[in-house]
């Protein structure tokens, strides 16, 4: 696992690098600083080590898979930026830093996650992304199913409703709304580099299904045996609002057991790709392993 944990840090690096490139550093430019303070800040970088991972597969350029992990990091840091509003989850704290609404406020905030929504397309639209039209017209498509009306915003939406909901959400509406909110950008990141390869990609489509429904399931654990200060963030936090979760509903033990199941699942259907896929399956692992 050490040796795993290098590659993800390595690839961490590679990408900060190429997110520095491409976001805007113009200090005349008041949106630069928000946008760079909410991508900028850290964090694992798991979605943009499973679209440079899942390109590897196909042996496709490492520069243009990092800048579709540069992408999908934006948008991943604008549904953060904006979760984290009052108007939303209302928190002060992300990865340890103040959220941008905090350090600045929620106007900038909003813009700022606008900004990295439509920095993360205009990414994936260059020509050193990929020199195919047709590749960039996907990778743009995938991208907006995932993070849209049909996506991560409705999965937002749903849990905002569970808020007020008069009876706590079922099993299945919790993995229907995880699908969503979680799960389509894990989705669509392990999905990235068929697209780059114009492969159909359907194991890396169940791979990456199973890897979301299994990191959700975590963050439950987590925030129940985790330490705020260690993940940087406030716990419990669906507990105090009285929200189901995958814990409150299965219990510590079956959340876990039904997790490592999930992480079986996404390993067996790598199969084709043989040794290949070794890191690919060492992500599914280390998903539930970690401890932020």
């Amino acid at each position: 696992m050490d040796d795993f944990r290098a590659k993800l840090a390595a690839v961490a690096t590679a990408t900060e690098q190429t997110l520095s490139q491409l976001l805007p550093s113009n200090s005349d430019n008041p949106i630069a600083a928000p946008m760079r303070h909410a991508v900028l800040n850290g964090g694992k970088r798991l979605r943009a080590f499973l679209a440079v991972e899942s390109a590897a597969l196909y042996d496709v350029n490492r520069g243009q898979a990092l800048r579709t992990g540069a992408a999908i990091e934006c948008m991943h840091a604008y549904s953060l930026v904006h979760d984290d509003l009052p108007c939303m989850d209302d928190d002060d704290l992300r990865r340890g830093e103040p959220t941008v609404h905090i350090k600045w406020d929620e106007a900038t905030a909003v813009l700022a996650g606008d900004a990295l929504q439509s920095l993360a397309f205009e990414i994936l639209a260059d020509i050193e992304t990929s020199p195919s039209s047709d590749v960039q017209v996907s990778l743009i498509h995938t991208l907006a199913q995932a993070s849209g009306a049909n996506g991560m915003v409705l999965g937002q939406m749903l849990d905002i409703a569970a808020e007020t909901a008069p009876e706590p959400l079922t099993l299945d509406e919790i993995t229907h709304l995880q699908a969503n909110k979680t799960g389509a950008l894990i989705q669509w990141s392990a999905h990235s580099g068929a697209i780059l390869a114009q492969d159909a990609g359907e194991e890396l489509l169940e791979y990456s299904k199973a890897v979301g429904l299994a990191f959700q399931i975590q963050d439950d654990v987590l925030d129940v045996l985790g330490d705020a200060k260690t993940a940087g963030k406030r716990l419990q936090k669906d507990a105090e609002a009285g929200k189901a979760t995958f814990v409150s509903l299965l219990g510590l033990e079956q959340a876990q057991k039904k997790a490592n199941s999930l992480v079986e699942n996404a390993c067996d259907a790598l199969g084709r790709f043989g040794d290949k896929a070794t890191t690919l399956r060492q992500v599914a692992h280390f998903v539930v392993n970690r401890e932020l």
